[in-house]
């Protein structure tokens, strides 16, 4: 017979409840059976205990990692914050936007009916019309670098036209008269329509911001550097343009200069005789237009 205080195990306290017991003491085969369901217990509360503490290690998050989640929660919330707030404007702009260019294409059919009006009034008395002066110019280079003076040279540089087939817009006044009487073997220039200048714009119309050719993608490109000139969008931009307005300097020079193709079908004469002599160079006057549709 086996003692219960003989044997060091924890349910030795409890052998004297233990049902195959006799007298105090247990038989070998009733001792066997109940030291290996006290094993099991023992087991099965070390597992839990086991899981408990692993839950409690999974459970635990460090402080770093809380607030970078907090930080990262913050930032997407105010760019969702500022891009309701830039939808929202875009909205309200693009109303303004749809009114002033209807306001533009109302003033453009104004312009061109008051001319044919004028026109016939002039034929009925026996007289001719003359129409206003230009205001503005496009002017194209069609000659290279080379074997040019250095005042041609500067002059080219002041208005922009450092590469051959590049172009820009000029304000006509006497001294860019001057200026381009001085570089008129180098260049071809004339009076651009409503069309070409749309259409100069739109196709081949880049920024120049901080110094680099930017694309105008969107409006939002000319109003962040024009806004504070009142013009917000393309339609702004080519009416300022198209009519020399009062802000004419700051949207030219808001414009990369224009970087054309060789004409399709090539030029029909030499480049260095004038326009007038059967040469490509010099004032042509409206058939600059001709000579930007095959450019573009």
């Amino acid at each position: 017979m086996l003692g219960s205080a003989r044997f060091g195990f924890p349910w030795t306290s409890r052998l004297s409840v233990v049902p195959f017991s006799k007298g105090g003491a247990i038989h070998g085969s009733a001792f066997v059976a109940y030291f290996y369901l006290e094993l099991a217990n023992l087991s099965r509360s070390g597992m839990t205990t086991t899981a408990a503490a692993k839950a409690e290690k999974k459970a635990f998050i460090p402080e770093s990692i809380l607030k970078k989640r907090k930080a990262v929660e913050r930032i997407a919330a105010e760019r969702a914050e500022k891009a309701a707030a830039a939808k929202e404007a875009k909205n309200k702009n693009r109303a303004v936007i749809f009114k002033r260019a209807e306001q533009y294409v109302q003033e453009y059919r104004r312009k061109e009916r008051e001319e044919v009006r004028l026109r016939r009034e002039a034929k009925a008395h026996g007289n001719f019309y003359v129409p206003a002066e230009a205001g503005l110019a496009f002017v194209v280079r069609i000659k290279g670098i080379n074997k040019i003076a250095p005042k041609p040279r500067k002059i080219l540089q002041l208005l922009r036209l450092t590469q051959i087939n590049s172009g820009t817009f000029v304000k006509l006044t006497k001294a860019t008269l001057q200026m381009l009487q001085w570089v008129g073997p180098y260049i071809a220039w004339g009076y651009p329509n409503l069309k070409t200048v749309r259409e100069l714009v739109y196709k081949r119309g880049f920024a120049k911001i901080n110094k680099q050719r930017i694309p105008i993608s969107d409006n939002s490109v000319i109003e962040a550097a024009l806004g504070k000139f009142n013009i917000i969008c393309v339609e702004d931009l080519i009416h300022e343009i198209y009519t020399v307005g009062p802000n004419f300097k700051q949207a030219n020079a808001f414009l990369w200069s224009f970087k054309l193709s060789n004409p399709t079908g090539g030029y029909k004469g030499k480049k260095v005789p004038h326009f007038i002599e059967g040469g490509e160079s010099g004032n042509r006057e409206e058939h600059i237009n001709a000579l930007v549709q095959k450019m573009l």
